[in-house]
């Protein structure tokens, strides 16, 4: 088996901004394993919420290429990476690999339900209440538009898109912004602009407010969502989890946890970093799985991979087997 690791950067359509910062491009990471004449793909974002970054994780799948090379299973990815982006892009990569060998798509192999076409969030990147507007008004026609949040203000945002975008159904993403004391208001303020799901509206490892507080909103863990290992620290707290092949490791946790939520009562997203087709194409097999789909991120890219995932409108095609699996 050979292994090849790229760093690539990805521009975005103007500029993509939450409550934690702004930024311009998409910077990945591209897995390409090659064995026996098929070649297989994985990519991720590595993040800095996270403390990772592109030159970590390109260190730590150089730091194991002779086990990669060497000849390496799905089973054997975990021993060898810590969770989270590096781990994402080589079991996706076997996944891949495994699909072409086999003559099989990966649905198939993992279990999966066939994926069908399905509606994604569109994104309102984080900006003025006026500015949100505008942006709502041209993205008006899009069936369910998400909200970045969490700064001041964030009761005018929410008018200011529901306002100019009266049919589109809303979610909302703090991405941490909110506080204990602003909650109540805030859920509130979601409930009245017809919002149906908020996630991660208070910072992880400070959410204990969750427990106690009736809303009218779902509340969706995100940055507090990693694998199954914190699973168990959501029940009671959250009504639903966002899982993200970047915070699981990739696909195959992906299925373990999303299958456990559903054992805990918990509802699914399916969410992605700000990436190419390729970082979309195993998470959307999660999606027969999922009440909320979050695929966007190639729609907020000047350009994205060839080939690429369709879209017409916010309507999502399965990925091409020549993209990924």
């Amino acid at each position: 088996m050979r292994l090849a690791i790229a760093e690539e950067r990805w521009p975005i359509a103007g500029s993509f901004t939450i409550s934690r910062g702004s930024k311009t491009e998409a910077h990945v990471v591209t897995v390409t394993l090659e064995d026996g004449g098929f070649t297989g793909r994985g990519e991720c974002v590595p993040y800095p919420r996270y403390a990772e970054t592109v030159p970590q994780v390109m260190a730590a799948l150089e730091a194991v290429r002779g086990r990669i090379e060497a000849g390496i299973t799905r089973a054997d990815v975990a021993a060898i990476l810590a969770p989270h982006a590096a781990r994402n892009a080589l079991d996706c990569a076997l996944w891949d690999l495994a699909a072409k060998q086999a003559g099989q798509p990966v649905w198939q192999l993992a279990g999966l339900p066939e994926p069908r076409p399905a509606i994604t969030a569109y994104t309102l990147s984080l900006d003025t209440p006026e500015a949100m507007g505008e942006a709502a008004a041209r993205a008006a026609s899009r069936p369910l538009l998400k909200l970045k949040l969490g700064r001041d203000g964030d009761v005018e945002r929410l008018k200011s898109v529901r306002r100019n975008a009266p049919a589109s159904r809303l979610i909302v993403d703090a991405n941490e912004g909110w506080t204990p004391d602003t909650l109540a208001a805030m859920l509130a303020a979601c409930a009245d602009a017809g919002v149906e799901l908020v996630e991660q509206p208070l910072p992880a490892g400070n959410d204990e407010a969750l427990r106690s507080i009736a809303r009218a909103v779902t509340v969706c863990a995100d940055e507090s969502a990693h694998g199954l290992d914190t699973l168990d620290q959501l029940v009671g707290k959250y009504d639903a989890i966002n899982v993200k092949l970047d915070k699981t490791g990739g696909l195959t946790p992906a299925i373990a946890l999303a299958k456990a939520a559903r054992q805990h009562d918990l509802g699914i997203m399916v969410g992605c970093m700000l990436a190419t087709s390729l970082a979309m194409a195993p998470a959307f097999l999660l999606a027969p799985l999922a009440e909320v789909i979050d695929l966007d991120g190639p729609l907020l890219l000047k350009q994205d991979r060839v080939p690429a995932i369709s879209f017409t409108g916010s309507l999502m095609q399965p990925p091409p087997p020549q993209l990924w699996g």
